[in-house]
């Protein structure tokens, strides 16, 4: 009798890469010329969230630019990035919080799954909290998912962990 062979889908943001990111954005802001006085800040506020800080909506949008940039040669996917509105600070300065995404929210989750199951392969997927768990009996199936969600936008950056074969 051939045994079940499983992986999980999870969508994680690398803490440490973000840090490293938000470093390296920080050093180009300040020697930035067209910068220089707008009193622009990030910083990061527990391990969840952002902030961004300039003098003006211009500013601001420079500012998420570099570290965008930063964060994708760091390997930090945008998609795990959920920016909420600009809003107006002391003075004349304007913020914006930018959310990490951690895991698979439950949407996107089902998402996942109607595709596994529309996919008319013989594969299991389960919602197990903020991951996905897939299970087969042939690995070969089990590859075939992973291209196919690889292929699919979901609008969250997927990593496939835990692959076991019994």
């Amino acid at each position: 009798m051939a045994s079940d062979s499983s992986f999980d889908v999870v969508s994680k943001v690398e803490l440490q890469e973000v840090k490293n990111a938000i470093d390296q954005a920080v050093k180009e802001v300040g020697s930035r010329f067209d910068l220089k006085d707008s009193k622009s800040k990030i910083d990061l506020e527990g391990d969840d969230t952002i902030q961004l800080s300039s003098s003006d909506d211009y500013k601001l949008t420079a500012v998420k630019e570099i570290l965008s940039q930063k964060l994708v040669k760091r390997g930090v996917s945008l998609k795990n990035l959920e920016f909420e509105k600009i809003e107006p600070a002391a003075g004349q300065s304007v913020r914006q919080k930018i959310k990490l995404v951690q895991g698979i929210p439950s949407d996107k989750a089902k998402i996942i799954v109607a595709a596994i199951k529309d996919s008319k392969k013989k594969a299991n997927a389960s919602i197990q909290g903020d991951t996905v768990r897939v299970v087969s009996k042939d690995k070969d199936t089990l590859q075939d998912i992973m291209s196919l969600l690889r292929a699919k936008d979901i609008g969250v950056d997927l990593q496939f962990t835990n692959f076991r074969s019994n």
